[in-house]
């Protein structure tokens, strides 16, 4: 099943690179990990910060999960720019407002912002089509953002916001039917 699960990252990697994105400009990285030593590295970083975060039991959960998934696709936006609509969607009138005013801000195993509200509707739409991929095949899957913010601080890949989606062929899936966490 380990083989075929990597194969089906591969096409979820496919499918989010193709998703539609704003104004057809690609900000996206796509990033694919099969190794299981590499998925136990992102997993032990999860447990690591786990105690550090407001909602470690969910961590704990999460880290689980990956820890006994088959492969990773990690979806980041890298290097974005404004959409160019002036949509008003990330709080300022204007685009340019946006990007003269905007103040980065970073957070440990978090992500830096603000962002334009189209970049973050071009991730979705990748992580969407992605996991509908894992779906039609009946592959095991779930859009996770915890796991994102590790791979990010491991430096898997360097996207300002990442979100994952382990995959794994079991004969009940892990990522729907867990243990709710103790405490958040």
């Amino acid at each position: 099943m380990k083989e075929v699960s990597e194969m089906v990252v591969k096409l979820m990697a496919a499918s989010a690179r193709t998703a539609p994105k704003a104004g057809g400009k690609d900000f996206l990285e796509i990033i694919v990990v099969t190794k299981n030593d590499e998925l136990k590295k992102i997993s032990d970083a999860m447990k690591e910060y786990a105690p550090r975060s407001t909602n470690e039991a969910y961590w704990l959960r999460d880290a689980s999960n990956i820890e006994n998934s088959q492969a990773l696709l990690l979806v980041g936006l890298k290097e974005p720019s404004t959409a160019g609509y002036d949509c008003g969607g990330c709080g300022y009138p204007t685009c340019g407002e946006f990007k003269k005013g905007r103040q980065i801000k970073e957070k440990e195993m978090g992500y830096t912002g603000p962002h334009c509200i189209m970049r973050m509707i071009d991730i979705g739409a990748a992580l969407l089509s992605a996991a509908k991929t894992a779906s039609l095949l009946n592959v095991d899957n779930r859009v996770q953002q915890r796991v994102g913010a590790a791979a990010k601080a491991l430096g898997f890949i360097k996207g300002e916001v990442v979100m994952g989606i382990p995959v794994g062929i079991t004969g009940k899936s892990i990522y729907f039917d867990r243990q709710a966490a103790a405490k958040h």
